[in-house]
């Protein structure tokens, strides 16, 4: 196997930090471990973030999103472990993690998390004609 999971996340320098950009990605691969049953729970991640000075590496997210599939966790722990890996990582000005997981015993699961640094305000939408 040429690659393993990781839980190294890696990333770059931003290259426009002077202005407020949104950067999202659809992770629709995520599979944990039930921690009461041991059975596999599966979710797509919807990750959008205002980078600062740093943007998060996508194969070693990949790799990283891999390294939970043999791991037992609550869908609220296991969302709210992977913003704050990533928020560790960056130190972005704004990021939200939704994890919609498939559903289980007849209940659809979404855990939302997000992160604002302090000094970020979000800019006023704009309305366009």
């Amino acid at each position: 196997m040429s690659s393993r999971p990781s839980r190294d996340l890696e990333s770059f320098v931003n290259p426009r930090p002077e202005r407020d950009y949104t950067i999202r990605m659809r992770i629709p691969e995520f599979t944990c471990l039930c921690p009461k049953t041991g059975q596999p729970d599966f979710a797509t991640l919807h990750l959008a973030y205002v980078p600062d000075t740093r943007c998060i590496e996508l194969k070693s997210l990949k790799l990283y999103i891999w390294s939970y599939r043999d791991e037992g966790a609550f869908h609220e722990a296991v969302t709210n472990q992977i913003l704050d890996d990533l928020v560790r990582v960056i130190q972005p000005r704004f990021m939200r993690l939704t994890a919609e997981f498939n559903v289980r015993g007849g209940i659809y699961t979404e855990v939302v998390a997000e992160h604002r640094a302090a000094d970020w305000h979000a800019p006023a939408p704009v309305a366009l004609p």
